[in-house]
């Protein structure tokens, strides 16, 4: 159920003994190594500044393949044809703020979110540029394509380091990526997606899913006709017995993997509150049809039912567009101006306008961070084949909701949008805000395998964006 799946968005490109030791008898005195780091993250000194812990929860939009600018937060309706491109720009809900004409519904939320227009990685490759925003670490080094999870590229996700700051409950983990990972062509699967350093027990969780399949269902989330509750319970037994043995030998990789997974499914099956925030279908059709009968919509929908269930961090990734161009995803080096039109900015203006249209009508997006990125941006000029490259010196993303200033625009790009002219930020500096939202400094310290201490990130607050 919770293997890596089969397929993937494609892009152009293509423990030892004495800690597994360790680790028990820290559970032997009812302590996880989650619990740990729990405990020594709340030695931190509170943080009274706005903004600190206002988010319960994450929702993470990942734009696969990379967002242009010119056509969403930064258009340039004054540059030359060939930058500006095909498409206007239109006045949002907040006087003074326009952004790209193709995104009408977003544009009626300017007035909860702050734009970031000054975005920086200086990395031109979808895995390490990735990497970069996924983890808030630059990849060593730069600019490199089809990169795979391996030293010293081994920086946990925004996601892992939720599930190790803040505890899994209901049967439910504090952290979850849906509906599938992300890779580049031939299934080579970026770095950044996973605990690294931390441990595979701090894992977000990968659901494969489709949500907007009339008979949608996560497999293993009602138990089998011939399974009674009795049976199911031993079975459990049995697993934790096998888990005993397991511990007291030095297995790692496929073994490792499949313990965990197993785990997960039993917890699933184990908690109503973990089986109800699965059940989309009981959500009014008006509703599901607000949010876009496709993956990425009703991803979104499934997203808000589990931060509702007490998830604190979900991440959505963009899911492919069948039959169309460019794979279906962001990565528009062709085509890029009727692959917007068509199908890739009227789904996600519908589904992230829905979402914060949804939390709000629900009370949540006082407490809800939304944030809407992807690796990089695209390049200001057009090339040869109509379409934008990658680009990564200057682009936009956007925050909103709990502890965000709304309707403000952060940093300026020139006339172009290619690089900064002020207000520059990092992925550090991204990470750094949102786990500030989320009531954690900067300097809160995790602990890797070996017991090694390092900070959540190296980053600096925006505090430009908080209110």
């Amino acid at each position: 159920m919770f293997s890596i799946p089969d397929y993937s968005t494609r892009l152009c490109d293509g423990m030892l003994r004495r800690d597994a030791m360790r680790v028990g008898g820290l559970s032997a005195l009812g302590l996880s190594l989650a619990g740990l780091n729990q405990a020594k993250a709340d030695t931190t000194e509170l943080d009274q500044s706005p903004g600190f812990g206002r988010a319960k929860s994450v929702i993470m939009v990942w734009l696969l393949g990379g967002p242009p600018q010119h056509e969403t937060w930064d258009p340039k309706p004054n540059a030359p044809r060939e930058v500006q491109g095909e498409f206007g720009c239109i006045d949002s809900v907040v006087p003074g703020i326009r952004v790209g004409e193709l995104m009408p519904k977003l544009a009626m939320h300017t007035d909860k979110l702050s734009v970031l227009r000054a975005v920086v990685t200086k990395d031109q490759a979808h895995s390490s540029s990735g990497y970069q925003m996924l983890t808030g670490v630059p990849h060593q080094p730069l600019s490199q394509e089809n990169v795979t999870s391996k030293a010293p590229n081994l920086s946990p996700s925004h996601a892992a380091m939720v599930r190790a700051l803040r505890p899994d409950r209901d049967g439910l983990p504090s952290a979850i990526a849906l509906p599938y990972h992300i890779a580049n062509d031939g299934e080579i699967l970026w770095p950044g997606q996973t605990a690294g350093v931390l441990g595979r027990q701090f894992d977000p969780w990968l659901i494969p899913c489709d949500p907007s399949k009339p008979d949608f269902q996560v497999p293993d989330l009602s138990l089998q006709s011939d399974i009674s509750s009795g049976r199911f319970a031993s079975r459990r037994a049995l697993l934790a017995g096998l888990d005993s043995v397991r511990r007291q030998v030095d297995q790692l990789g496929t073994a490792g993997q499949f313990h965990q997974h197993s785990q997960q499914a039993f917890d699933l099956l184990a908690g109503k509150a973990a089986r109800r925030a699965f059940e989309i279908n009981e959500e009014s059709d008006s509703l599901r049809d607000r949010y876009g009968r496709n993956r990425f919509g009703q991803s979104l929908l499934l997203a808000r039912r589990l931060v509702e269930a007490g998830v604190s961090l979900v991440q959505v990734n963009w899911t492919r567009v069948e039959d169309v161009k460019n794979n279906g995803s962001w990565d528009t080096h062709n085509n890029h101006f009727s692959d917007l039109k068509n199908h890739l900015m009227p789904r996600m203006d519908l589904a992230c306008s829905a979402l914060f249209e949804d939390l709000q009508q629900r009370g949540l997006l006082k407490d809800t961070l939304v944030v809407w990125l992807g690796e990089f941006g695209h390049t200001p000029r057009i090339n040869g084949n109509g379409g934008r490259d990658h680009w990564g010196n200057c682009f936009s993303i956007a925050l909103g909701g709990a502890g965000i200033r709304g309707g403000f625009v952060h940093g300026e790009s020139d006339p172009h949008a290619a690089f900064p002219l002020s207000g520059a930020v990092s992925p550090a500096d991204v990470t750094a805000t949102i786990f500030h939202s989320l009531g954690f400094s900067p300097e809160t310290l995790l602990y890797d395998q070996t017991d090694r201490p390092f900070p959540v990130t190296r980053g600096q607050v925006i505090r430009e964006i908080l209110a």
